[in-house]
């Protein structure tokens, strides 16, 4: 598919390599950005010369993401059930998912607005500040807080666009939105001398334009009369399907959150140089998920169009396919951090005793990718498929596993425990979801011949 063929056109071409390629790479491309912004963030606000705005700026961002990360299961149901839809050829459902994900990022936004006061009260409670330092962090919250909205929108939108295969079209907006960040910081921060609020309303409003933008890709959807179906837009039991699937999604995001939350918090207790070698190493699973996404996406878009044309055999293909290069990626990524993992702690890090406590540890970052490869994929198969309960429920079991080895390896091993653990609950997270699969082949029911577009 083309970037100039209607959005909602069924995907019924072949599941090729370059198919598949075309999907991921623009996401691999779009998620390269995203800590560019957070460096010219600090950088711009550090020209102050100032501790406090820095410390602002990164508490205010953390508050934020951290609530917006909450709602990130619209992306990924969006995708699910749009793909699905568009495999069915039901056009007016891929019109009408979009403006009921719209709709939750509204209310979402809107609460989020309203509540800003004991939100944010409840966040320095749990991350308390100096009083310099809060009083400019609620400066920048009180602005940005402004396009909540907008930035859970922008999960839909993503997610609409990559059921549709439009991947380059989310680099776009990814690339455009960063552009206009970086822009207005400058002009606002070092430009005007607006400080911590001028960051702020950089992001404001970039944020807001990456809306105008990603409406204005997913035009399509509103060219018909099908966005306007108030009785399909809000037909009782399209929308309890969409609450139980983002419902079961957020669940198993929240126990995974959990996960590394209590890694971090465990890590603590080993003391400094422990926690900030093991900061240092996250830095490599994170990269890993970035390289990740873009085939878990091709996942979910592909598998998600499978279902909906009730294709067992295109189902299967497309989880081969997309796993075989998810494999490619994470077998160069390992073997990238086992030849140039030292160089990378040095540049991270000159504190000798945190390099020297984080090349201890370096070997499992070349075996936590190729143990986490199964379940980041199934996470993007299960997904397409919107078999979100399986994906709730192992992971409930993926958690119980880790707690488990927790209690019996942390007080032994120590730091190597606490990696071990985190390692056998992707291993438990992978296994569970891989017995799951072949349900999910055969509840697929191919469509009678005569169906077509609703």
């Amino acid at each position: 598919m083309t970037e100039s063929e209607p959005a909602f056109a069924a995907g019924t071409g072949a599941i090729t390599h370059r198919r598949v390629l075309a999907i991921a790479l623009p996401i691999v491309l779009s998620n390269a950005t995203v800590p560019i912004l957070g460096i010219v963030d600090t950088a711009v606000v550090g020209q102050i010369g100032q501790a406090a705005p820095i410390g602002a700026v990164g508490i205010g961002a953390i508050i934020l993401t951290a609530f917006y990360w909450v709602f990130g299961f619209l992306r990924m149901g969006t995708t699910g059930m749009v793909g699905q839809a568009r495999g069915a050829g039901n056009t007016a459902e891929v019109s009408a998912l979009l403006v009921r994900a719209l709709m939750v990022a509204g209310a979402v936004g809107a609460t989020a607005i309203m509540l800003q006061g004991p939100l944010f009260a409840g966040a320095f409670r749990l991350s308390p500040a100096s009083p310099e330092v809060e009083t400019l962090a609620r400066q920048y919250l009180s602005i940005r807080i402004w396009s909540a909205p907008a930035a859970v929108a922008l999960y839909g939108l993503t997610g609409w666009l990559i059921a549709l295969e439009r991947t380059r079209a989310v680099l776009v907006l990814q690339v455009v939105m960063n552009l206009a960040n970086i822009g207005l910081d400058f002009a606002f921060v070092l430009g005007m001398g607006w400080g911590v609020q001028g960051v702020a309303a950089a992001t404001f409003i970039a944020e807001w334009s990456g809306v105008a933008l990603g409406l204005w890709l997913c035009r399509n959807a509103f060219r018909g009369a099908h966005w306007r179906d108030r009785q399909r837009i809000f037909d009782r039991e399209r929308l309890l399907h969409m609450a139980t699937v983002n419902g079961d999604i957020f669940i198993r995001s929240l126990l995974l959150q959990g996960i590394f939350v209590t890694f971090l918090f465990l890590a603590a207790d080993l003391g400094d140089v422990a926690l900030a070698a093991n900061q240092v190493l996250l830095q490599f699973l994170q990269v890993t998920a970035y390289a990740l996404d873009g085939f878990a996406f091709s996942a979910e878009a592909l598998v998600a169009q499978a279902i909906g044309q009730g294709s067992r055999t295109a189902l299967r293909r497309s989880a081969l396919v997309t796993s075989l290069w998810g494999a490619v990626c994470v077998v160069m990524l390992a073997l990238g951090f086992a030849l140039l993992g030292n160089s990378v702690i040095e540049l991270m890090t000159t504190a000798p005793d945190v390099r020297d406590e984080a090349r201890r540890y370096l070997p499992w970052m070349t075996l936590l990718p190729i143990i986490g490869v199964l379940p980041w994929m199934l996470d993007g198969i299960f997904i397409g498929a919107t078999r979100t309960r399986d994906m709730r429920n192992m992971m409930i079991l993926s958690a119980l596993v880790y707690a488990l080895a927790l209690a019996i390896l942390f007080p032994i091993f120590g730091n190597h425990g606490l990696w071990a653990s985190l390692a056998l609950s992707f291993v438990a997270r992978g296994t569970t979801l891989g017995f799951r699969y072949p349900a999910l082949e055969a509840a697929v029911r191919p469509r009678p011949a005569s169906a077509g577009p609703t």
